[in-house]
């Protein structure tokens, strides 16, 4: 029976997983609208002025998230002044990780003073719009006057250790080439994290 369970939590698991698929360079990005820590609801409509965005699916508690707080807050602070804010996003059920509340992002935000929303994705909507399978899991959006659209997906970099003396620094190279009015040499990468926390169907 403890066997029988096992294999189906597993199950279960790799299906949440699976209900969708990760947007790619050239699809369509979503607008959402959702509750920042500051309970004001967030979406692209809210950066006007914007040349495009950051979207990174991050959270609480997972031990790449953290190692990647600081250079989430680095982004954020290099490129909002030249039109690409960081829009964090945390996809984990709050039932399925109880670190993950609305309650605890306040308090996460607050301490690590983030000068960046950090949007609460009730229902997971917005999580499984964009595929995103991981924390912290990386979409950068350019915005023009056909739309937003997905330009680069997955790692911020390839150092999740941070140990590394030299490192490949995706994102900025992405916001780099779009700031020249040229496509991305790298559109997509594996991203590297804890699984998005999904509730266990009944």
């Amino acid at each position: 029976m403890k066997k029988y369970i096992t294999i189906m939590l597993f199950l279960t698991a790799f299906l949440s997983q699976a209900q969708s698929k990760t947007l790619k360079a050239g699809e369509t990005a979503p607008d959402f609208k959702l509750k920042n820590v500051d309970n004001k609801d967030v979406s692209f409509e809210s950066f006007p002025k914007a040349k495009g965005f950051i979207v990174v699916f991050t959270c609480n508690t997972c031990p790449y998230a953290k190692a990647y707080e600081q250079r989430i807050i680095d982004l954020d602070k290099k490129f909002k002044p030249e039109g690409y804010p960081v829009i964090a996003i945390n996809p984990n059920d709050p039932e399925a990780s109880k670190a993950d509340t609305f309650d605890k992002m306040q308090d996460l935000a607050k301490d690590k003073k983030y000068a960046f929303p950090y949007l609460f994705d009730k229902g997971q909507l917005v999580t499984d719009q964009y595929g995103a399978k991981h924390t912290p899991h990386l979409f950068v959006v350019s915005k023009s006057a056909k739309g937003t659209f997905v330009e680069y997906t997955g790692a911020i970099d390839n150092d999740p250790e941070g140990d590394k003396a030299e490192k490949t620094k995706y994102v900025e190279d992405v916001i780099s080439a779009l700031q020249k009015n040229q496509k991305p040499t790298i559109t997509e990468t594996k991203e590297i994290g804890c699984t998005v926390k999904r509730k266990a169907k009944a």
